[in-house]
């Protein structure tokens, strides 16, 4: 935002009208619950007008006449206006109540469903995003974007913003009536709005830029918590405690002085308020008690100017109250429209049709991908795997293995080139359609809490029977283990996974990769970190997975590239070697020389 908007008087909050302005179609659904808060608002507002006047009719009516002055309205007994007087404020005051009630009923039952359809829509396009914004992001600054800065929406539109636009109203409202009543009383009470308004101006723009940068500090704050949470296993095993928890520390306590200094501004921005309120209160007294005494207005009409002055000046003091909090939701709001802007680097094409059945041939034509500026990754690659082919590809570290293995589902899209499937361009297909026809067994498998069944049929796209989920174990050697748990499929595991070993949770990838009778199936160093006993185990299923269907397996253990009826040996991100182990090793070249290294070389081959 540049310095000259900052200045101007109407961009007090810009990010926070922009912030509503992004998010008002999520409202259209809500007219009639919305209109029925405005009207039980404006009600509410007109209560609060009449509020005063009772006690006007008494001390200007039942007063002077119990005193022995004037006349009460149609010569009505001073007891019996005095009742009237009583039982109107009751009804005011109740009738107030009730509407004041029903809009902020109503406006929190809409800011509540708002609320929830903008984090659901939320969920859904973080999932959207491609791997690239995801590795650039924080996954604790995404989550609490997703779970409190979407909270602190609701404090925007129900807790802040309508208690401040219900004071607006009122003042409006007040105003109009204090200028019928004396127009030269009621400018010399406002006098001092100016001023107030001035000061809360230079205060206010303080407090949202602490805030705004309190908003950020706290998103790195909850990503050093999360990367600590899910790295726990490394630091307590390296001895790291003291060390992450001093950068925690270091995070909070930035954290902590910048809170302090937005309270403190807010404080001193209520005083403010505060005196210039007394300021406008002696003003009316002095001046409205010399109009009193010279007739010219009722002590009645100074007692409504002087309730009116005291609710004039409540909108601004409020304002100086819930400012850190408007700031606060209009920073994260402003982190929350980013995110729904934010427009998928892999998306479907216009004009991205359904995939029709697929055999599976993989092609890649002249394919060049880098992850940022430099170097590529690959680069120039080509190569075309025919349907039914298992392909291993293996290479050193840096080498485009997973690369390689991820533009085949459009994790990532080429820089130049194309990669298709059975002569269709991937971007020519709808995502959904073309990540149906793949099966993917990563390094890390992930686990939902859940059944051992649940987690089996997830991805499959379609309903399974208990009978297709067996199966499915049988096949990725899983049920062995499964049948020995308390409840065998039904068993509800931990999140992640936490009670299975890696070799039982990779089983269950594969049996995931089963039941999702794809023709392509995608294999990441499927048994990186196994033990010999579970690392044949898994083997043992992924040649059973992979029959009768074009298969990637990116792996560094050359032993099983070896049983692979093809090998593409990446270097530099090109294809250095392509053919058979018995062709590759007859060549002499890189792959052969990393085979001669030995077994245990071979496995200490990074992936």
């Amino acid at each position: 935002m540049s310095k000259h908007r900052k200045d101007k008087l109407t961009e007090v909050m810009p990010s926070l009208r922009h912030v509503m302005t992004r998010l008002a179609p999520y409202l259209r659904g809500h007219r009639a619950v919305l209109g029925g808060s405005v009207v039980a608002l404006l009600a509410a507002t007109a209560m609060k007008l009449l509020e005063p006047w009772p006690l006007k009719f008494v001390i200007d009516r039942v007063v002077p006449t119990v005193a022995g002055e004037g006349a009460t309205v149609a010569s009505l007994p001073p007891m019996t206006l005095l009742a009237l007087c009583s039982v109107g404020l009751v009804a005011i005051v109740g009738f107030k109540a009730l509407f004041q009630y029903l809009s902020t009923v109503g406006f929190a039952l809409v800011g509540t469903r708002v609320l929830t359809a903008v984090r659901t829509d939320l969920f859904r396009h973080l999932q959207t995003l491609s791997l690239g914004f995801h590795a650039r992001s924080r996954t604790g600054d995404l989550t609490m974007r997703l779970v409190s800065d979407v909270g602190m929406l609701k404090e925007t539109a129900v807790t802040a913003a309508l208690p401040l636009a219900a004071n607006l109203l009122v003042l409006g409202g007040m105003l109009t009536v204090m200028l019928f009543l004396d127009w030269r009383l009621a400018l010399l009470a406002l006098s001092p709005l100016p001023l107030l308004w001035l000061v809360s101006l230079r205060l206010t723009r303080r407090i949202r830029d602490v805030s705004r940068a309190q908003r950020k500090r706290e998103g790195e704050l909850a990503s050093t918590g999360a990367e600590t949470m899910a790295g726990i296993r490394t630091i307590q095993a390296l001895g790291l405690e003291d060390r992450a928890s001093d950068d925690f520390g270091a995070a909070s306590a930035r954290d902590l002085r910048a809170g302090v200094k937005g309270k403190r501004l807010a404080a001193g921005l209520e005083r403010s308020v505060d005196l210039l309120t007394g300021l406008g209160l002696a003003i009316v007294l002095f001046f409205g008690a010399r109009q009193v005494m010279a007739g010219q207005i009722t002590p009645g009409d100074l007692l409504v100017f002087f309730t009116y002055l005291k609710n004039t000046f409540r909108p601004v003091r409020e304002y100086a109250k819930y400012t850190a909090r408007l700031a606060k939701a209009a920073a994260a709001g402003e982190r929350v429209v980013a995110l729904l802007d934010e427009v998928p680097e892999v998306r479907d094409a216009r004009g991205a049709v359904a995939a029709p059945q697929l055999d599976g041939r993989v092609t890649f034509e002249d394919v060049t991908f880098g992850y940022g500026p430099g170097a590529p990754t690959l680069n120039g690659l080509s190569v075309d795997v025919a349907s039914g082919e298992m392909v291993a590809i293996t290479g050193p570290s840096g080498a485009g293995k997973s690369t390689f293995a991820s533009l085949i589902p459009r994790l990532y899209d080429p820089a130049r080139g194309r990669v298709l499937i059975d002569g269709h361009d991937l971007r020519s297909l709808t995502l959904a359609s073309l990540r149906a026809n793949i099966a993917l067994v990563p390094q890390e498998t992930l686990i939902f809490r859940g059944t051992l069944a649940e987690n089996i049929a997830l991805g499959a796209g379609r309903e399974v029977t208990p009978e297709e989920i067996e199966a499915a174990a049988r096949l990725a050697n899983a049920h062995g283990f499964i049948a020995a748990q308390p409840d065998g499929y039904d068993t509800v595991i931990a999140e992640r996974g936490a009670t299975l070993s890696a070799g039982q949770r990779q089983r269950i990838a594969i049996a995931r990769a089963a039941l999702r009778r794809a023709p392509v199936l995608i294999l990441d160093e499927p048994t990186v970190g196994l033990d010999r006993t579970s690392e044949a185990a898994v083997t043992e299923a992924i040649w059973r997975l992979a029959e009768g269907r074009t298969t990637f397996l990116v792996t560094h253990d050359l032993t099983m590239a070896a049983r692979a009826g093809r090998i593409l040996h990446l270097d530099g991100g090109r294809i250095a070697e392509d053919g058979s182990h018995a062709a590759l090793m007859a060549a002499g070249g890189r792959y052969a020389a990393m085979w001669a290294g030995g077994e245990d070389a071979r496995r200490a081959v990074a992936g």
